[in-house]
């Protein structure tokens, strides 16, 4: 190597100084060398911890299930346990990815290719702050209780992320022989599906979604046209040509639903509600109280047993054949497991609103009993102390849906209709059911009609007078 300029000027220097200021460059490229060694080995043990901790909590799933519910683990589907844990796993796999790449670009190295993100799924945005805590509503209730009625006051609230009955998906899907620890076992997958919905995981209903989505698209969500949230911008993309949609939204044309977009907008929203007319077990519903992501609260909506068999009788026609034809012969006595049926559904309708009325400590200020007829006759007041007990200001847009929509001339045609002339159409039931019918369904349900407030009618005088009130003066319930 030629020596520097400066030295042939006459600055040179000697030999010893000349290989120390060598010695100290081949030092300072190791050091630097082994700090990098150091922090690859730190960073591996950390990232390590991390995967072992994730590991650890899904060998722990299955125990903590059987713990909790005094259930066979093996009644639930195969991929149960990978339901609780998906949030869990799929975060850790982010952190650890993220962080190799942050590691990488400070290194000077480029990362490795990336696996590459489904197309059409954006990044998640934060939780957006609101003015008061995040509420998690559920309206649980049976069907033909006026359900989507009473779920229509919080669909309305343009600060809720409401969804219609996602758990009919389930239902479809989730094969289970009905009574025993089967029923326990789809109470089991009902709540778990529903605690991911609740933290906005609508990627949870993707599996149980027929056909299956595709790049989480999918022209089978469930009756989306009654979400307001599935059918507004941006969750509401632009319509796509000869793509038929099952489920569309009714005001305006959408293409097939985005869950990316569906969850994005649920994040971006300040409350979640959600109606179900599949969870009967009340009970089921305790680790969704004291999941600390949660803020829960429960509305449970009952209606009176002889006005649902009434409705369902209408609406389901084809299930009911036997009921009918007991009625136009009445030769043969209706049929015992009939009966049973009936008085399995109010008995289990009494049994969760007992355990809501004895506020348990993991219930107290989170349960509230509202009847439908109640509803009915003051719909607006009963609106206001829903939102009341949930915590969420009722807004203007809600009490004037209420008022157009509860003051109909003339009920909706659709058994599904949300347009009612609420004070008068709740007693319609009286007046075309036989006494006899009536008589099967209080005999079958006399103590749930009890609890809550439903007269007896004693003969088909009484049934078909308007002037004889079957409705004890109990207004709402309202534990806190």
């Amino acid at each position: 190597m030629a020596p520097p300029l400066f030295m042939e000027k006459g600055f040179a220097l000697s030999q010893d100084c000349w290989d120390f200021v060598h010695s100290l460059k081949m030092r300072s490229k190791y050091t630097l060398f082994l700090v990098f060694i150091v922090i690859v080995f730190i960073f591996i043990e950390k990232e390590n911890k991390i995967i072992s901790r994730v590991s650890d909590r899904l060998k722990q799933i299955p125990q903590s299930v059987m713990d909790a519910n005094n259930t066979d683990p093996a009644l639930l589907l195969a991929e149960n346990a990978s339901l609780l844990s998906l949030s869990e796993l799929d975060s850790a796999f982010s952190q650890l990815q993220s962080r190799l790449h942050n590691l990488s670009l400070q290194l000077g190295v480029e990362p490795a290719v990336e696996a590459q993100e489904p197309e059409g799924v954006a990044e998640k945005p934060s939780q957006p702050a609101s003015s008061g805590p995040r509420r998690h509503v559920l309206l649980m209730a049976t069907t033909r209780t006026g359900s989507s009625f009473v779920g229509e006051f919080f669909n309305q609230q343009g600060n809720i992320f409401y969804l219609f009955e996602p758990l009919w998906h389930i239902e479809r899907t989730v094969s289970f022989k009905p009574g025993g620890a089967n029923a326990a076992g789809s109470a089991l997958v009902y709540r778990d599906v529903l605690k991911q919905l609740f933290l906005c995981d609508l990627y949870v209903l993707e599996p149980f979604i027929s056909p299956l989505p595709e790049d989480h698209l999918t022209q089978f969500m469930f009756r989306r046209g009654s979400s307001r949230s599935l059918c507004e911008d941006p969750v509401c993309t632009p319509f796509v040509k000869k793509v038929f949609e099952k489920y569309r939204c009714k005001n305006r044309r959408c293409g097939p639903l985005n869950v990316t977009l569906a969850a994005e907008a649920c994040r971006g929203k300040d409350h979640m509600a959600l109606k179900a007319v599949r969870i009967r077990q009340l009970e089921f519903l305790q680790p969704l109280a004291e999941d600390p992501r949660l803020d829960l609260r429960v509305i449970q909506l009952v209606r009176d047993p002889r006005a649902v068999l009434a409705s369902r009788m209408v609406a389901f026609a084809g299930k009911y054949e036997s009921w009918k034809k007991w009625l136009v012969e009445g030769q043969d006595p209706l049929r015992e497991e009939e009966v049973q049926r009936l008085r399995g559904n109010c008995e289990s309708i009494r049994l969760s609103a007992e355990l809501g009325l004895q506020q348990p400590a993991w219930l107290r200020g989170r349960y509230m009993l509202v009847r439908y007829e109640d509803v009915a006759l003051r719909p607006l007041q009963k609106a206001r102390e829903m939102y009341h007990f949930a915590g969420i200001p009722l807004t203007p847009q809600v009490e004037d849906w209420i008022q157009k929509n509860t003051q109909a001339a003339h009920d909706g045609s659709d058994v599904y209709s949300t347009q009612k002339n609420s004070s008068e159409q709740f007693e319609k039931w009286r007046f075309s059911m036989p006494f006899k019918l009536a008589q099967v369904v209080q005999a079958a349900c006399g103590p749930a009609m009890r609890l809550f407030g439903y007269k007896l009618a004693r003969d088909a005088a009484s049934l078909t007078n308007r002037s004889i009130s079957l409705l004890e003066e109990q207004g709402t319930f309202w534990v806190t």
